[in-house]
């Protein structure tokens, strides 16, 4: 069989196609802008498809650089840490921590149930962490930075089945959400609890993202400080003994680097130009990491991720009916935070939006839901997702 080696410039290019293939399709096939699938994974399935053809058929396969996957990849999650605000944290009071307790209590959960369940069926702790939430709450950002990682500790195959995974999270966690939602409200006769909020705080973080052409600059130096810097604090937690993702120091210097600025009011953060930049490098980094999916290696392990991505369906079901609806206040908001959950509990924050905004439309708006889902869903659920799931690599390895 050949192998053709294509080049860090020759795979950045076949991902950018690969995107504008999954865009194209997006827009033609309604099911696809529906459950918001992201256009890389979209193009990429295709080509992975594809690649699989030819590598079983015996006549190609393809050998990809993947230097720029890494960078784009710590890039993408430096932005996110850059999101870790604790003065928003505050000012979202009681509520806005309780339902952050709620996110790490349903990150522990399902971690749990993953390894727990892989062991039932005898398959690896890794391939059960491959179903937990990495792809839940992680999304396909975090499959692709922690399926490299699983890689690297032997498991062949983490990153095609911790995407597929993030894919079938983010179909689900549209489907259910509003149905939860709805029957919450309908059973409780929760309309009656609706409560006009002060929605300031919303206002006030929309004006921090707003953009300037002229600072998209000075947003990438922002990057490449934290990145640079971080690389110091990864080399400094690696003696701890236990496993990083190569990210992390940079995280942890971009929240510091965004909380500094907050309180001394010496630093001004690009938080938009900075998102922009995040979500542009997010997307290279999904069109590489899909296009060197292979999907031959995941044959084997098609019945234990079945049994247990339905777990883990089961699970989100349960805990958004139940903990999420009578923790944060067994009223109107607490239903659509609840439906809100199922979005990036499974899926991801858009999906979240989606079902929040399919619950107001037909019933009435909720100022505190849509506060509260896009702080914890974007800001912290990622850097928080990203340390429990270190803890827990390092616990089972």
């Amino acid at each position: 069989m050949k192998t053709i080696n294509v080049d860090m410039y020759q795979t950045l290019a076949v991902a950018v196609g690969v995107l504008y293939l999954g865009g194209f399709l997006k827009k033609k096939v309604r099911f696809l802008e529906t459950f918001c699938i992201p256009s890389p994974v979209i193009g990429g399935v295709i080509f992975a498809i594809i690649s699989c053809i030819l590598h079983v058929a015996g006549i190609v396969e393809f050998q990809f650089d993947e230097t720029l996957k890494t960078v784009c990849m710590v890039m993408f999650f430096t932005s996110v840490g850059f999101q870790a605000n604790i003065k928003v944290l505050k000012a979202g009071g009681k509520s806005l921590i309780v339902f952050l307790l709620c996110l790490i209590v349903l990150i522990f959960a399902q971690n749990a149930v993953a390894v727990g369940l892989s062991k039932l069926l005898g398959v690896s702790s890794l391939v059960g962490m491959c179903t937990g939430s990495i792809p839940m709450v992680g999304g396909h950002g975090t499959s692709g930075a922690f399926g490299t990682v699983l890689e690297d500790l032997g498991l062949q195959g983490a990153t095609s089945l911790c995407t597929a995974a993030a894919t079938f999270g983010l179909i689900i966690g549209s489907v259910m959400g509003g149905p939860i939602g709805r029957k919450l409200i309908l059973k409780h006769d929760l309309l009656k609890t609706v409560i006009p909020e002060d929605d300031s705080i919303l206002v006030e973080d929309e004006q921090k993202h707003h953009r300037s052409v002229s600072m998209y600059a000075p947003a990438a130096y922002q990057l490449a400080i934290a990145m640079g810097i971080g690389t110091f604090v990864s080399w400094v937690l690696s003696y701890s003994g236990m496993t990083f993702p190569v990210y992390i120091g940079s995280m942890i210097v971009a929240a510091f680097m965004r909380n500094i600025g907050e309180y001394s009011g010496k630093i001004h953060i690009h938080m938009g130009e900075i998102n922009d930049i995040g979500g542009i490098c997010l997307s290279l980094f999904l069109g590489i990491a899909m296009i060197t999916l292979k999907l031959w290696q995941l044959a084997e392990l098609a019945l234990p991720m079945i049994i247990m991505l339905v777990a883990q369906v089961l699970l989100m079901a349960m805990f958004s009916y139940f903990i999420v609806y009578n923790i944060m206040g067994r009223n109107y908001d607490a239903a659509v935070l609840a439906a809100g959950t199922c979005g990036f509990g499974i899926g991801a924050t858009p999906n979240a939006m989606a079902n929040m905004q399919a619950l107001t439309a037909k019933f009435a708006p909720s100022i505190k839901a849509y506060m509260l889902v896009p702080i914890v869903g974007s800001m912290f659920a990622d850097f928080i997702n990203s340390l429990v799931i270190t803890g827990f690599i390092n616990f089972i390895n």
